[in-house]
This record gives structure tokens, C-alpha cells and sequence, in this order.
């Protein structure tokens, strides 16, 4: 068995997601009806905030916050918003997905029958890949989620096995232009390894640009220690920039937030200064978002 995840996040680890949604009534009905998270709170999106995260004009926008009834931290976030005509899942740069621990995967798929989420990948066992079993889900704002039953760790990572029918998120999926590049700046800016690359041929990315099954992409998982949190892809040639909104949040997977040991220690540039914020997640601990290399937004919550 592997470790539990702490109670109290270590640096790096992902504390939440971020996705929008054009209908967030059916939204919350899916991800608390459906999935089983614990609805925490209801609003709307501060001025404050929404600067914070370089959106000033999703500012008023109504939005949840829901977790996992296991415990472990984790906010998964859903703020209303109009979806952008010109945005198609896994075809641009940003964070392309959310991966969720969660038990009894091949069940997931009559469970979701009359939701909102759309299933495009099916559970199915991976070659070579005995340590989970995944499947691919699309939400109402087009966001990708990913369901993920965990069976065992991985030689250099320890994945979390689920405590709750649907857990917490424990990698987040980056596209990027430059796989390297983009790890590279992890490592240097946020004190974060990149660990083990893979090439492998990725039905989603290949189906998403009508690639033949013999295009390979490559990926890199970055971690901190054996605690993994992403998953960098490099996209082919064909991908753009996430089209969005002018000064509001990007469509689908929107926001990335990770646990930091020191904000004032981290070499990066920040969209505003930090700042302390109430409620889930934060619980009055000082934040602040940064854009990463692939345009992505990144939330860094300060953890002693």
C-alpha cells in the first residue's frame, strides 16, 4: 500500500481545479449528483480574486467550490461562463485535463448515463501499464476529465488510491509547444523534478487532430519526490494558443492550484502581489497565480 496523502499539503502538491461552465445548475448536478462531491460553497467571483488570476472581467461570475468527502484537500472549482466558439478540447496550450482518483472505474460508465458528461474514453486496461485503469470524460464547459482507479504505485511515484467513489485530483495534464522547455521552467521556478518520460502513441491528441495511430507523442511526468502533479504533453504543430474570452477565465480546464512551502522563495512573476484570501481553499492563507510557460494559470497557495 502506498502512503496516504497528507492532511496538510507538502510543496507542489495539487490542491484544486479550476474548470468553467455555461450551465453551472447541471454542472453542480453532475459533479455533486452524480460524482458524489461535497458542495462547501456557492457565490460569486470577487473583484479581488479575479484580478488575482489575470480575469477582470469574469469578475461577478457565479461559481461553487466542491471537494471530496474522503477529506483529503482538494477544491474542485466551477464558474460560470459563455462557452468560446472557438474553443475545441486538446487542440490548444493550457491545462488539458484533470485526473481524478476513483474507485470501481468500470461502473463509472453506467453511472454517468443522463448526466452532462459525455464519455470519450471508455475504461480500458493500458499494455505495459498495470498500475490504473482510466477512462475520459467531457463536462458541460468542455472540460476533460480524467477517472482514474489506482492498483498500485509506480517505481518512481506513489499513486493515491481513492478514498471516496470520486477523490481528489492528483495530476493535472499540461499541453505546451515545448515539452522540455516547459519542464525545464518547473524545475527551475516552482523547485519541482521533472522524472520520467514516456513516447507513446495518445489516442486522445492523435484523434483530436486526425493524426494517423502511428503518431507518437511525447510526455514527462513531473513530481516532487515521489508525489506526482503533472503531466507535461507536447502538442504537434497544429495546436494553438487557448482561444478565451477578452479578460475572463480560459474555456474548460481552466486553473491549476498547488500547495507552496513560500511564495516570497519563488523566482516567478506574479499577475498581482500576494495576498491573503478567505474561504476553501485558502482559509485565510496568503495566494498568488502566475502564468506558466504555456500561457497556463497556475494558483499557488502558501502552506507552512
Amino acid at each position: 500500500m502506498s502512503t496516504p496523502f497528507p492532511v496538510h499539503p507538502r510543496h507542489g502538491q495539487l490542491v484544486g481545479g479550476l474548470s468553467t461552465t455555461p450551465d453551472l445548475d447541471g454542472a453542480i448536478a453532475d459533479y455533486q449528483g452524480v460524482l458524489g462531491l461535497e458542495l462547501v460553497e456557492t457565490g460569486t467571483l470577487s473583484a479581488e480574486l479575479a484580478a488575482a488570476w489575470g480575469c477582470p472581467n469574469s469578475a461577478g461570475a457565479r461559481m461553487v467550490t466542491l471537494r471530496p468527502r474522503s477529506g483529503t484537500p482538494c477544491a474542485l472549482r466551477l464558474v460560470e461562463q459563455a462557452d468560446h466558439p472557438g474553443f475545441v478540447p486538446t487542440t490548444s496550450f493550457g491545462w488539458a485535463a484533470f485526473e481524478l482518483t476513483v474507485q470501481d472505474v468500470f461502473g463509472w460508465p453506467d453511472r454517468l448515463q443522463g448526466s452532462g458528461f459525455e464519455i470519450r474514453g471508455l475504461p480500458r486496461e493500458l499494455e505495459g501499464m498495470a498500475y490504473f485503469v482510466p477512462m475520459q470524460v467531457l463536462g458541460r464547459g468542455r472540460e476533460m476529465v480524467y477517472l482514474n482507479e489506482v492498483r498500485a504505485d509506480m517505481p518512481n511515484c506513489d499513486l493515491p488510491r481513492a478514498g471516496s467513489p470520486v477523490d481528489h485530483m492528483f495530476i493535472s495534464i499540461l499541453a505546451t509547444p515545448d515539452r522540455q522547455g516547459t519542464v525545464a521552467w518547473y524545475e527551475r521556478h516552482l523547485q519541482l523534478q521533472g522524472v520520467d518520460t514516456f513516447t507513446l502513441s495518445y489516442k486522445m491528441i492523435n484523434h483530436a487532430f486526425s493524426l494517423p495511430d502511428s503518431h507518437r507523442t511525447e510526455l514527462t511526468m513531473v513530481q516532487e519526490g515521489r508525489t506526482t502533479i503533472f503531466e507535461v504533453d507536447g502538442y504537434p504543430p497544429q495546436a494553438t494558443a487557448r482561444p478565451a474570452h477578452p479578460g475572463m477565465l480560459p474555456p474548460g480546464n481552466a486553473l491549476v492550484s498547488i500547495a507552496v512551502k513560500n511564495l516570497d522563495a519563488l523566482d516567478v512573476e506574479w499577475i498581482t502581489p500576494p495576498a491573503t484570501y478567505p474561504g476553501y481553499p485558502y482559509e485565510n492563507r496568503r495566494m498568488a497565480t502566475l502564468r506558466g510557460p504555456a500561457g497556463e494559470l497556475l494558483e499557488c497557495i502558501e502552506h507552512d
